[in-house]
């Protein structure tokens, strides 16, 4: 392996990646990015990181059902889960 760049961590562990290795990687404001630790040291490669619904299709379409009906407000969260599930 050729060490490329170095810098030092900040005492709230922060790094700042060098700009030969942003540009090597294609990495800009806002990438995501991933560690793997091995026995030899650390990786670092550009990753996407999606969010996963917390609700299933099923939900959203009795949530979508109850959004298209007129006055229904909910106070708490167990209530609105409470009339989901009786659609």
């Amino acid at each position: 392996m050729t060490i490329i760049e170095t810098t030092k961590m900040t005492s709230k562990g922060q790094v700042t990646i060098p700009n030969r290795v942003r540009k090597l990687l294609h990495l800009h404001k806002g990438s995501s990015i991933a560690f793997g630790v091995t026995k030899d040291g650390i990786f670092i490669m550009p990753c996407e990181v999606t969010a996963l619904s917390p609700y299933s299709s099923k939900e959203w379409a009795k949530i979508e059902k109850m959004a298209s009906e007129n006055g229904k407000v909910f106070s708490t969260e167990n209530a609105a889960r409470k009339h989901l599930d009786g659609l």
